[in-house]
């Protein structure tokens, strides 16, 4: 097996069968939703084992190796090819950097035929909806000034706390299930001064492109009103400046759907079921969103076990069932890339 980094650092590992085609790619991101030096230490405690990130994905990147071990040491010739592939920037603002440079990037692959995302616990769900999400920073500049010498110049955090509260009374759809999370704010410079920028993360989720697209322009119009709203109530006199804004789009992961008659989350349904387990078909935000918004056949599947408190530092993972999550995925991709 060739394996080599390419140029946005994800871990690309070639597994050749007769034929080039089909090509498969079997993926797992590296990345967690935690910062750089966030303590990692494994506390295995009444059959779990403790750890940021252990389930999200440590849980899938260890699959990932375990089904190539698997697959060399049966010797099973594969009729197509396979790509084992280690991600980044799957969690937070890494925006799916790692399988967009994939499918976009300078050593993008164009003849991929079907993705299978291993992502954390479980041996049920089949994860054949792309939930679509879209990020913003809302930010905000004024001149500042002290809180009592210069009280009456424009406040960056007062049109944000109301295009908060616009958004938070936003009539939420049920179908489409959409949801919209204010996940940050944050400025100014000490308690006794007018800040002089502000900004707001906004996370938009839903299972509609056009209602993301919606929501889109209810927040550029409520962020554009609440700032006219801010510079008309300046103090009258003097020239305390004026407000500047903008809205940056730190990610943006495309919806998509892969119909449940398609092959391959019907053979994803028949190997689960093979297995004595009931298939659940699901919606989650994962890298096959990508392939899926580019028409590539992709799923997201666990890959056995149990876990819990995922995104947090009391994150857990219990490998029972592990095996069978294991045999469940190897299955899954023999039967798309096809065995000799």
């Amino acid at each position: 097996m060739g394996v080599h980094i390419d140029g946005v650092g994800n871990v690309r590992g070639w597994r050749p069968g007769w034929h080039a085609a089909p090509l498969v790619v079997l993926a797992a991101h590296l990345d967690t939703v935690f910062p750089a030096g966030t303590m990692i230490r494994v506390r295995r405690e009444n059959g779990r084992l403790h750890a940021p990130g252990i389930s999200d994905n440590a849980c899938g990147v260890a699959a990932l190796l375990a089904l190539g071990e698997a697959l060399n040491a049966a010797a099973v010739r594969t009729t197509g090819s396979l790509l084992f592939l280690g991600t980044v920037g799957e969690e937070g603002e890494g925006d799916l950097r790692g399988v967009r440079y994939l499918f976009e990037g300078a050593e993008r692959i164009p003849m991929i035929s079907a993705f299978l995302a291993l992502e954390g616990a479980g041996a049920e769900g089949i994860v054949h909806h792309a939930l679509g999400s879209r990020r913003y920073r809302l930010h905000v500049r004024g001149p500042g000034g002290h809180s009592w010498g210069d009280f009456g110049a424009p406040n960056p955090i007062h049109p944000l706390v109301r295009t908060a509260l616009r958004l938070m009374s936003y009539p939420l759809s049920d179908t489409p299930r959409t949801s919209i999370s204010l996940t940050r704010i944050a400025g100014g410079e000490a308690i006794n001064a007018i800040p002089q920028t502000a900004y707001l993360d906004v996370d938009v989720r839903s299972t509609s492109a056009a209602e993301i697209a919606r929501i889109e322009r209810y927040l550029r119009e409520s962020l554009e009103r609440a700032v006219g709203l801010e510079r008309a109530r300046r103090r009258s006199g003097g020239d305390l400046g004026q407000l500047e804004y903008r809205i940056d789009v730190l990610g943006d992961r495309p919806a998509g759907v892969v119909p449940p008659e398609a092959e391959i989350v019907r053979i994803a349904c028949e190997v689960t079921r093979w297995f004595g387990r009931t298939p659940r078909l699901e919606c989650a935000s994962t890298d096959a969103n990508l392939p899926i918004a580019r028409g590539v056949p992709a799923i997201a599947i666990g890959t056995g076990g149990q876990a819990g408190n995922v995104h947090t530092l009391q994150e857990w993972y219990a490998p029972e069932d592990r095996a069978l999550g294991l045999k469940r995925a190897l299955l899954i991709a023999l039967a798309l890339v096809g065995v000799s």
